[in-house]
């Protein structure tokens, strides 16, 4: 995208001077376009790095707390070691009284009971120690695992996206060239059909080859039921003057997105929980409205392909 944006810049300088105001204009638009498409792109892709990001500092903290559970049960062992020897050499020691006096053996019988109690007492807090490090080493491994699964999504998500998006083109090759693009940008798939291809002036009504594009864009969605599917309907910013059933340019895009889900619903393989409509009215332009040109990208529908994010939504709310 920023090579793009660099490539556009560039020719916007070499040919400012050399092209008509027109085309000059309507580079430049391209030029703000892009760079908006950059910044939502930005924006997504932070906010999955920032999930990604929580989840690693998880796993440090884990990480530190294991490393001084280590400690602390390195330093009991060292305790319990040196307990050991001197209870070791005590023992000794009453074995060699034992065979001179009554006295002396009551004497380190008594020592030996108390080092045996020291003893005990530290032999439960090195289990209690050996207990906790191996909760915390689950622990570090299990959040391991989670930031690996968390991971594995994402790059699935994006490759499932990404394969969608060159079956969409595919399945769109005939409608090239007549105002139909796919793109696949911010982890979503866009395909734009301007209304030319679609709807005569003033109408919501569907024309037989905007029907048959958006029965083959169907065709594609039907496979693909893990798929939330949003038309948008899009207009420039001249005010509709008809009467009658339309209200407005909001009213006239609203009808529109309905008309294109309406021929999705034709097909039984689409569920229709996933099918959204959604008027924008003229208050999402990709274009100026300066130009027929700019107005005429302006006026279109858009189809918005999300992945459900069911699965990675689980992954970020486990504890």
């Amino acid at each position: 995208m920023i090579k793009r944006i660099s490539v556009l810049v560039l020719t916007l300088a070499v040919f400012a001077s050399c092209v008509s105001p027109k085309v000059y204009k309507e580079l430049e638009g391209k030029y703000n376009n892009l760079k908006n498409e950059n910044r939502k792109l930005s924006d997504e892709n932070e906010t999955l790095l920032k999930a990604k990001n929580a989840a690693t500092n998880e796993l440090k903290q884990v990480q530190a707390a294991y490393e001084e559970a280590i400690a602390d049960r390195d330093k009991l062992q060292g305790d319990y070691n040196a307990m050991k020897s001197n209870y070791d050499a005590l023992k000794a020691s009453y074995d060699a009284l034992e065979k001179n006096s009554s006295a002396a053996i009551a004497k380190n019988s008594q020592k030996n009971r108390e080092l045996l109690a020291q003893l005990e007492a530290k032999e439960q807090a090195l289990a209690a120690e050996n207990a906790r490090l191996a909760k915390l080493k689950k622990e570090l491994e299990d959040r391991s695992n989670r930031v690996a699964e968390l991971e594995k999504v994402i790059a699935d998500k994006d490759a499932a996206m990404s394969a969608l998006k060159d079956a969409i083109s595919r399945a769109l090759t005939d409608f090239e060239g007549k105002g139909l693009t796919v793109e696949q940008r911010d982890g979503k798939v866009y395909v734009s059909m301007e209304n030319k291809l679609l709807f005569s002036s003033g109408s919501w009504a569907v024309n037989s080859e905007g029907r048959r594009a958006v029965q083959q864009l169907g065709s594609v969605l039907g496979d693909n039921p893990d798929i939330a599917v949003l038309i948008e309907g899009h207009t420039d910013n001249v005010p509709y003057k008809g009467s009658g059933q339309l209200s407005g340019n909001w009213d006239l895009s609203t009808k529109r997105a309905t008309a294109i889900v309406n021929i999705l619903r034709e097909n039984v393989a689409i569920a229709p929980e996933n099918l959204t409509a959604a008027g924008r009215g003229e208050y999402a332009p990709v274009a100026t409205n300066d130009t027929s040109e700019g107005k005429a990208k302006n006026r279109r529908i858009e189809v918005i392909l999300t992945p459900k994010l069911d699965e990675l939504s689980r992954l970020l709310n486990d504890n």
